[in-house]
């Protein structure tokens, strides 16, 4: 599999079924124990929930011992259709009998600094020396990375914390891994597909830096860590 090398990772131009492919490859090659994998929002992700349930693609054995997560979450109940986990659940989760143990969503029924607060708490034990296994992520058109939305104050300054709290102007209150998150997790990947992401891509891949403008250009000091598996219509300006 080829790739274009960029201040902010490797790309690998792919079509939506060798990129769901590879999603899932990775997925199931996490080490053993009992990997985390965050997942991410939007069509793409919801796209891939059906597509491995249709494929069987996750083995038995990754089903078995892999913990799933959020990078985002929207302040809203699990049942609502705008809940990231809600929707991971419906559309993978649950058709593929995914244990409850095995799912850890934001507590969404708190206030969101509370929510915030009790979910980072979750990562500060012992037999946690790092965060997410794999983090999937995705590109918004104005190149936004899980909610850190542009002239974001976590991208200046998230205090040093994993996960945070953050109201979106006309978005409400979202909870989110933060860049110094980012920078505790093994693997990062980044699912774009669509030519309305290309500016994006192209500016958060190969732009001047402008961290508060592009907020996906945080990946950039992790690049070795992160894998944009990118359609060519969204890859076409790189």
């Amino acid at each position: 599999m080829s790739a274009l090398s960029t201040a902010a990772g490797a790309v690998h131009i792919l079509d939506r079924e060798a990129a769901f492919t590879e999603l899932a490859k990775r997925i199931n090659a996490l080490p053993g124990g009992r990997p985390t994998v965050a997942l991410s929002g939007g069509s793409t992700p919801k796209a891939f929930y059906a597509w491995a349930v249709a494929t069987g693609a996750l083995s038995p054995e990754t089903l078995a011992r892999v913990e799933w997560h959020v990078s985002d979450e929207r302040c809203v109940p699990l049942a609502s259709e705008e809940s990231n986990f809600g929707n991971a659940s419906r559309g993978m989760l649950d058709a593929l009998g995914v244990a409850d143990s095995l799912r850890k969503p934001w507590p969404v029924g708190q206030a969101p600094q509370e929510a915030a607060d009790v979910y980072e708490k979750s990562w500060q034990t012992p037999a946690r020396s790092k965060l997410y296994d794999l983090c999937i992520l995705g590109l918004g058109d104005d190149s936004h990375i899980a909610s850190l939305w542009p002239q974001c104050p976590l991208i200046a300054n998230d205090q040093g914390r994993f996960f945070a709290a953050t109201e979106w102007p006309g978005r409400g209150w979202r909870l989110t891994i933060t860049a110094t998150g980012l920078a505790q997790c093994d693997a990062v990947v980044v699912l774009v597909a669509g030519s309305t992401k290309a500016p994006a891509l192209k500016a958060v891949c190969s732009g001047p830096l402008d961290v508060a403008r592009h907020p996906g250009q945080v990946l950039r000091k992790i690049a070795s860590r992160v894998t944009w598996i990118a359609d060519a219509d969204s890859a076409r300006l790189l």
